[in-house]
């Protein structure tokens, strides 16, 4: 152990004197970086951590939206950021064979197990058929509604009520990520972990998929030896997450066994209609690579229904009303379009009542405002803000860069949502109206340009369900509630595989009264 102390601490000290000597000798052109001997342009990108986002974005401006970055001799870390809608659409649609999710990615999100994610080819198939044979059967979609709907006013409205009267300050990303991660945990296994309440309990789930979403990111960024080495010795981010990887393998044991438990004693009509009872009851012969008699398989099924429903949709919510609380006009615009709209299935204290038959979904299609303001907050903060590519074979994409087998390819969709190449002059503007046709109708945007639900084949399943969402908790909170963001509180990314607030989101709420 103390040879090992010694070694991390001569590296510390090496890598210092290369920071050192990378910032006096920076150049004041903010944007390329340094390609150093040996340890490439890795010392100016973790210089430049803190404002990952932004400084990419700055140098995919500069370099016409494609930068090749060179990392340590021998690190394996040389990628192509790129941020081309052309080279977008080729590596997610034209030539999506030669773009699996293969090995490499597998490695980065080995927490994920054999889940959609992480597979390819027949399995991949197999899985995307019968989750969308789940998600689009309307018992789900029922089940769904209902589950966002008990949520919001059994949970959200009672703590933003508390917040209110007792004029506290409260995390809005907390609350969010709580909201999505009680309901989204309902609809993968059917039992509510109450993770939302005026308590604000910790839940050690939750903590865990944070821990290892942030390991996750740093293996994107440190040569795979170093994480590896981390790994086996179990210090830093890799030992977080091997026990984010335990605590989720034995929550996820408990849920299985239960469901087990509940359809030998009730039988399947009378248990709730989740993922995790749909994916028991799997059609083996439909699909045949499937095994819902297989633990693991349920257990990544559950892992991959939590990490792509809790913090995407949390973390769109947390950005929406930001940008919202910056924007008085943009909330006066949605509150008119929902008293035009919704007001015949509206009471007085907004939806008015806890039966979710009572709301027709189908009359949040005619807020289109509203839609626009989702949609523009998910360009500008895409919940998932790269994405890693990989082909099988050579290539050559259409910006004309020759990429190898196995190389890597980076895909900044928090970039791609700031190109004024790709979005025009306002790019960095908050515009719900660039959704908006001239006869009042919504746009459509191809996803190869708005890549937040992603593109091709691969285009998310849960979209129409992460959208429901979001309405409605949106129309709830905009119809009952003022939300103001705390004076002084900073607002800034935190460098992660889910665009999180560092700070998360402070806010005062004062209940609006409605006549």
């Amino acid at each position: 152990m103390a040879f090992v102390s010694l070694l991390e601490i001569s590296i510390a000290f090496f890598c210092f004197l290369i920071f050192h000597l990378f910032l006096i000798t920076k150049k004041p052109h903010r944007s390329f970086l340094t390609n150093w001997p040996l340890l490439g342009m890795l010392p100016g990108l973790l210089v430049e951590i803190p404002r990952l986002y932004d400084f990419l974005t700055e140098v995919l401006e500069d370099a016409n939206l494609n930068y090749l970055f060179k990392g340590p001799y021998l690190g394996g870390i040389d990628m192509l950021f790129t941020v081309d809608p052309a080279n977008i659409h080729h590596i997610m649609s034209t030539n999506f064979a030669n773009y699996p999710k293969g090995t490499e990615f597998k490695k980065y999100f080995d927490v994920l197990g054999n889940g959609i994610f992480n597979v390819d080819s027949e399995l991949w198939k197999d899985l995307r058929k019968s989750s969308q044979g789940m998600l689009m059967n309307p018992e789900f979609q029922r089940f769904s509604l209902a589950t966002s709907w008990s949520k919001l006013e059994k949970g959200l409205v009672p703590l933003l009520d508390h917040v209110a009267k007792e004029k506290l300050s409260v995390d809005l990303q907390d609350v969010f990520q709580r909201f999505t991660f009680d309901t989204t945990f309902v609809l993968a296994t059917g039992y509510d972990p109450g993770c939302l309440s005026v308590g604000m309990p910790e839940i050690e789930f939750a903590t865990a998929l944070d821990d290892a979403e942030e390991a996750i990111f740093y293996r994107h960024i440190k040569p795979e030896m170093v994480w590896k080495m981390q790994r086996l010795i179990g210090v830093g981010d890799e030992l977080k997450l091997k026990k984010a990887h335990a605590i989720f393998d034995r929550i996820c044991s408990k849920c299985i066994a239960s469901k087990r438990d509940e359809i030998f004693n009730l039988g399947s009509s009378s248990c709730s209609k989740d993922l995790l009872m749909s994916s028991m009851n799997v059609d083996t012969n439909k699909y045949k690579l499937l095994n819902p008699s297989d633990d693991s398989f349920l257990r990544d099924t559950i892992m991959t229904f939590m990490l792509a429903g809790r913090d995407t949709t949390g973390s769109a919510l947390t950005w929406f009303f930001w940008l919202l609380s910056k924007n008085q006009e943009a909330i006066a615009k949605i509150r008119q379009e929902i008293n035009t709209n919704l007001i015949s299935r509206t009471k007085a204290d907004g939806f008015g009542s806890d039966d979710s038959d009572s709301f027709n979904l189908q009359d949040l299609k005619k807020l289109v405002y509203l839609h626009g303001a989702i949609c523009e907050a998910l360009r500008l903060y895409p919940p998932v803000p790269f994405q890693h590519k990989s082909p099988t074979k050579n290539d050559v994409l259409p910006s004309g860069h020759k990429v190898k087998a196995n190389s890597k390819i980076m895909f900044c969709t928090y970039s791609l949502g700031r190109m004024k190449s790709v979005w025009g002059e306002d790019a960095l503007e908050f515009k719900p109206e660039r959704w908006i046709s001239e006869s009042g109708k919504s746009v459509h945007e191809p996803s190869y340009k708005f890549l937040s639900f992603n593109a091709g084949p691969r285009t998310c399943l849960g979209k129409e369900v992460a959208m429901m969402q979001m309405k409605t908790v949106a129309v709830k909170i905009i119809q009952n509630y003022e939300i103001k963001v705390v004076e002084g509180h900073k607002i800034e990314p935190v460098p992660s595989v889910i665009l999180h607030m560092k700070h998360g989101l402070k806010v005062t709420v004062t209940k609006r009264c409605l006549v």
